[in-house]
């Protein structure tokens, strides 16, 4: 793919995506300085999920490509690549926007064909980054969901998500709708500097209490959790403290895993934040993109004492009846599933393949 200026008017610096099929234009504008959103029309909407896979869900939808947020370690980077773009600045800052998404969805979901399986959003980029304020997507898709009786979840670094949380209420008086919410860090220098361009964790925080006191059954992704980072006992502590007072009802929590793309742009950041670091996490991630089964053990018995201390063991969604799980009670004839494991969460929410992205 090559770059070149955009020719329709918006702005004279916008770069142009050429050989993006569904290409309508390139856009900057002054209130996301730095960040070209390249608006495309989506073929299809839907992305099957290969039956090989251990996700808990058959179906995802991804309305963006790239992230503003700009997370040092997300493990999405190198999907850009398959636009011919950078895993690194190129994935913060070269957002594709599939414009049409919902109504593309609304019509797939129509189908007398479409067997209403549990679609999953936020599994790739996040759909409440910062582009959805000026997009609006979400609801759209949401409405899309619910008007088939389409089960869906969310999980979001995103505040914005608040604007639909009334819209959700809704849809989950008729069908399943699960939110979670990606903390990672309670600390806020170490936060603004490897997840630069999300909300604060005080502010997903309120959110996450926002959304609880409309009922839902709050999961909260503690993931990553990163070596000689975040990973004292102090940090879990006062992490799970935090979650717990903001009325969450779960945890869910994983180590840190590099995938090429996400590997080198994360030393990157480690040699210029933290050099002291990176001969360990070198070591560390020698030989595979996961932390080693040691320290998954170890990570596993420093907080699991502590998420049961709280009362967020992880549960699943077989745990809540069809018809409270909105308002998060537990059917008392069924054992809460210890979903809380250091290995499965991480690959829980592996790439997609490249067909499943565009």
């Amino acid at each position: 793919m090559r770059w070149n200026e955009s020719s329709d008017g918006t702005s004279p610096s916008a770069p142009v995506l050429f050989g993006t099929k569904g290409l309508i234009r390139s856009v900057q504008t002054p209130e996301f300085s730095g960040i070209t959103f390249h608006e495309v029309l989506a073929k299809s909407a839907l992305n099957r999920v290969p039956q090989s896979s251990s996700m808990p869900f058959s179906w995802t939808v991804n309305p963006y490509r790239g992230c503003s947020h700009a997370c040092v370690y997300c493990f999405a980077r190198n999907t850009h690549r398959y636009l011919d773009l950078g895993s690194g600045a190129d994935f913060d800052r070269q957002v594709v926007v599939k414009v049409n998404i919902a109504d593309v969805l609304a019509a797939e979901v129509a189908r007398s064909k479409w067997t209403r399986d549990h679609v999953a959003l936020g599994t790739n980029t996040d759909p409440y980054q910062r582009a959805e304020g000026r997009y609006s997507l979400m609801p759209g898709i949401i409405t899309a969901l619910a008007e088939q009786s389409t089960p869906m979840s969310i999980l979001t670094k995103g505040t914005l998500l608040r604007r639909d949380l009334p819209l959700l209420a809704r849809a989950a008086e008729d069908v399943p709708v699960e939110i979670s919410m990606s903390i990672a860090v309670h600390d806020d220098a170490l936060q603004q500097s490897i997840e630069p361009g999300t909300p604060t964790t005080k502010a997903r925080l309120a959110t996450v209490r926002a959304a609880a006191e409309l009922g839902f059954a709050v999961t909260v992704f503690m993931m990553p959790i990163m070596p000689k980072l975040t990973d004292s006992r102090d940090h879990l502590d006062s992490t799970l403290r935090a979650i717990k007072d903001a009325g969450a009802a779960r945890v869910v929590y994983g180590a840190l895993h590099l995938r090429p793309g996400a590997r080198e742009w994360f030393f990157e950041w480690l040699e210029r934040e933290h050099p002291e670091l990176l001969p360990r996490y070198r070591r560390m991630y020698s030989r595979s993109s996961y932390a080693s089964k040691e320290y998954r053990r170890w990570l596993g018995e420093r907080i699991n004492p502590l998420i049961d201390g709280y009362g967020l063991r992880g549960r699943n969604d077989d745990d809540y009846p069809a018809t409270s799980r909105l308002r998060g009670r537990r059917d008392p004839s069924r054992t809460p599933q210890q979903t809380g494991s250091q290995a499965a969460p991480a690959q829980q929410f592996a790439a997609p393949t490249q067909q499943a992205l565009f």
